[in-house]
């Protein structure tokens, strides 16, 4: 029963100290097992987000998905808690980072944990994953179309982010990007900036951008959804999780 897996809504101790509400799936039996952090997309703390997380149980991984939006709308719908997020400008780097620091220690101090953590985002999680791995001590991180790590937000976006590209010196673990070709946020010209300053600094990496996808092609309930390129991804996030989170 290599998939069994469980699943359920817990609490966490966040930025600050704050305790909020996170998604946890987990494998069956003693481990040892590597463990992610699930970053949502701006959608929100979302069933298809949630299904992410059991998919990687499934494969063996322990995966926790903090809510993002709990403090600004506890209780409330994803979509409610999401539009309620996007007025005030989206998270705030610093809580996004304490954020997933807690998700982190809770992951590791899990039974069965063999110490290795990575991160994962989509969309603004994305962006999100990027700023965690230069943030914390991580062991892998995956950004799926994470926009604005480069370049503003466009005038009359909401988000009230800065281009954070400036702490690639600080990554602290391999980076997977994936994305699509005909995205516009980010576009291709903006990860492959990205790509060129990781390279003069060193740093690990390895992106992949598929043609005939736009944003959000791993949204399997969207119109964005592209299988071909889902499929891929997937294939790549079980390799590189497998090379930099199992053993």
């Amino acid at each position: 029963m290599r998939d069994a897996l469980t699943a359920g809504t817990i609490s966490i101790s966040g930025h600050g100290g704050d305790e909020i509400e996170a998604y946890l799936a987990h494998p069956f039996g003693p481990g040892p097992f590597g463990s992610v952090v699930v970053i949502h997309h701006m959608p929100g703390y979302d069933e298809p987000t949630k299904e992410i997380a059991r998919k990687f149980a499934a494969h063996g991984y322990a995966a926790l998905m903090p809510n993002l939006y709990d403090r600004e709308a506890p209780g409330a719908s994803p979509d409610d808690a999401a539009a309620t997020a996007r007025a005030r400008g989206g998270v705030p780097d610093e809580r996004l980072i304490g954020d997933v620091g807690g998700a982190a220690a809770y992951l590791r101090a899990m039974d069965g944990s063999n110490g290795k953590v990575g991160v994962i985002g989509y969309c603004s999680g994305g962006r999100q994953s990027f700023l965690a791995a230069c943030s914390l001590q991580l062991d892998a991180a995956v950004d799926c179309y994470g926009a604005f790590i480069v370049n503003v937000p466009p005038e009359g976006m909401p988000l009230k982010i800065t281009p954070i590209v400036g702490l690639a010196k600080d990554l602290s673990c391999p980076l997977l990007g994936l994305f699509g070709a005909d995205d516009q946020y980010p576009a291709p010209a903006e990860t492959a900036e990205l790509a060129r300053e990781l390279t003069a600094l060193g740093k690990t990496h390895e992106f992949h951008t598929y043609d005939g996808a736009g944003h959000a092609f791993f949204a399997v309930n969207r119109p964005s959804y592209r299988a071909d390129a889902a499929n891929d991804g997937w294939a790549k996030i079980w390799d590189f999780y497998g090379r930099f989170l199992v053993g």
